[in-house]
């Protein structure tokens, strides 16, 4: 039996974006955040540091190390690439930009392939319009636009997205080959062998990136719906003609997870949840902050889309997310990082959320309309009043917060990041004239802004705010406070420091660290302080002298000692 479409959408309704406006404004959330900043604490830092380590300090490249101490998350790929970069780097490039700039482009790469994935999903049989008695319903391909326009509007908008998309992390490099995988199962039955080519260079970059298990289990779900499709090119809805692709995708998949394991990759990283109300209550405000506003138009797209599950051919628009999706709210609740695993569920939610907008009513759509415009337009005046507090003084309870918040945080104007950030502002009150005008036609229209005040205030905190965001989650100061007590530096023992004080160590103070347990004898030794701040456990006070404690300017918690040798 065949439901017909709840999409009733007329031709006038998906009208062209235009593609540079669309262009310009990705240009303007990718490039603040990498630019003009230095590493932050504490997973950006440390990625930086293993870095570091194979470029220049000849670790092993099938064994990153610092100081002998194996990453937390076991990578290789997103070290390589930044290793790569500071090695190819020229010097009139500040290091920790150039390897940035990669993964850069590796953000880029997440979006377009969002693009590009619900595209070819919404060129589906099942997720097309209800077809008029008279025509002058939408054309396929402009449907199929409008609806991937939207999806990359929904992902913008996601909150989640701003920080740990703009970090050199393998975070980020996961979510770049989980969205091109995302794009390769999509496009499927249009371009099967361009297809599987990029479906399987997105699972062996999701293998070597730290999840390869999540790899295979997207491969599994989408091999089985691409199984059962019957829609797409007449020359692949033949399941005889779709078997030896489905095969090749398996076998592949297969491929890389072996790779993976014969790597150390592919690890037992499955902890489950405690059955306390805090955490599941930590979880529900993950999923409604970290992914709004894409997670109640997804439901909303679950909801009026119901019908379709009973049809006799599988909907791929829905499956195929919503297999993803499911996935990786598994894999969320199930892992230490869930912040940085919920961040590979947000293209195919994104995808989801936007079929939602050929069927929303006026009412939701407003709301979403109104409490988006509050919520960024509320955030935008905050950043803007903390930053003229900065500045001048005014007003006084602004800057007495930072003067309490970071202690010996000197605020210097820079007319570079004054310039961007009234730019933007400007265009956001233009775009906020536009919406509530007489544009109701294009179906994207709902996602502008959230997608624009997302962009907005990404662009706002890392220009007006940058100064105050590097010296309170950088270590720079650590860094240099450290340096002034060691006469002279250069060589030091460690004991205790985690990867991230190590890697800024390295990096920013170029310091020929050695571990305590090594045959160096080192003049001064940096400590991790024990539980009360006291010395740690073991140390010889006949042999190391306390010289001085240096804490983290905004964080009493991060501290160093330092000893010099007697």
């Amino acid at each position: 039996m065949n439901h017909p479409s709840p999409a009733i959408v007329a031709q006038a309704a998906v009208r062209r974006l235009p593609r540079l406006a669309l262009l310009l404004f990705c240009l303007a959330y990718v490039l603040p955040g990498f630019l003009g900043r230095g590493a932050w604490k504490s997973e950006d830092m440390t990625a930086l540091g293993y870095m570091a380590a194979l470029a220049h300090d000849g670790a092993d490249w099938l064994h990153p190390s610092l100081l002998g101490i194996a990453p937390e998350n076991p990578a290789l790929l997103p070290y390589w690439i930044g290793a790569w970069a500071l090695d190819l780097c020229p010097s009139w490039l500040a290091p920790d930009l150039a390897a940035r700039l990669p993964f850069m482009l590796l953000l880029a790469l997440a979006l377009l392939a969002t693009w590009s994935g619900t595209y070819y999903l919404a060129r589906s049989q099942n997720a097309q319009p209800v077809a008029f008695a008279f025509g002058g319903e939408a054309a396929p391909k402009d449907y199929a636009r409008a609806i991937a326009d939207g999806g990359l509007l929904a992902l913008i908008g996601c909150l989640g997205l701003a920080q740990l998309a703009h970090e050199a992390t393998p975070a980020l490099v996961q979510l770049a080959f989980s969205s091109l995988l995302f794009l390769g199962l999509a496009a499927l039955p249009y371009y099967p062998r361009a297809a599987l080519v990029g479906a399987l260079a997105a699972i062996l970059g999701l293998s070597l990136s730290g999840a390869p298990a999540l790899g295979l289990l997207y491969v599994l779900g989408g091999a089985l719906i691409h199984a059962l499709d019957k829609t797409g090119e007449p020359e692949q809805r033949a399941f005889g003609a779709r078997l030896p692709l489905v095969l090749l995708l398996l076998l592949g998949a297969l491929a890389c997870a072996a790779l993976g394991w014969s790597l150390h990759l592919l690890r037992w990283k499955i902890e489950w949840p405690h059955a306390t109300l805090k955490e599941w209550n930590g979880y529900a405000q993950l999923l409604i902050w970290f992914t709004w506003p894409a997670w109640p138009l997804a439901l909303w797209t679950l909801w009026r889309w119901r019908r379709q599950w009973l049809t006799r051919s599988i909907s791929r628009h829905l499956a195929l997310p919503l297999w993803i999706l499911g996935v990786t709210l598994f894999a969320t609740v199930t892992s230490a990082a869930s912040d940085r695993t919920l961040l590979l569920a947000l293209p195919a939610l994104a995808a989801l959320a936007a079929f939602a907008l050929p069927t929303l009513k006026r009412e939701m759509a407003a709301l979403v309309d109104w409490f988006t415009l509050l919520f960024f337009s509320g955030s935008a005046l905050i950043i803007w009043v903390v930053w003229i507090a900065m500045q001048t003084g005014f007003p006084s309870q602004p800057a007495s917060n930072v003067e309490r918040l970071a202690p010996g945080f000197e605020a210097s104007f820079s007319g570079t990041a004054l310039a961007p950030a009234l730019l933007a502002t400007l265009v956001w009150a233009w775009l906020v004239h536009w919406r509530v005008g007489r544009h109701r036609a294009a179906i994207w229209k709902s996602l502008v802004l959230p997608a624009g005040g997302a962009a907005l205030c990404w662009l706002l905190l890392m220009t007006l705010w940058i100064p105050l965001l590097d010296f309170s989650q950088g270590y720079t100061t650590l860094v240099s406070s450290t340096l002034r007590q060691l006469n002279p530096p250069g060589c030091a023992q460690t004991l205790g420091l985690g990867r991230a004080k190590i890697a800024a160590l390295q990096f920013y103070g170029n310091l020929q660290l050695q571990p305590l347990d090594g045959a160096a004898r080192c003049p001064w030794l940096i400590a991790e302080p024990a539980a009360d701040m006291d010395a740690p456990a073991g140390l010889d006070p006949q042999t190391w002298q306390l010289l001085a404690s240096v804490r983290h300017p905004t964080d009493g918690n991060e501290r160093v000692l330092l000893f010099r040798r007697r």
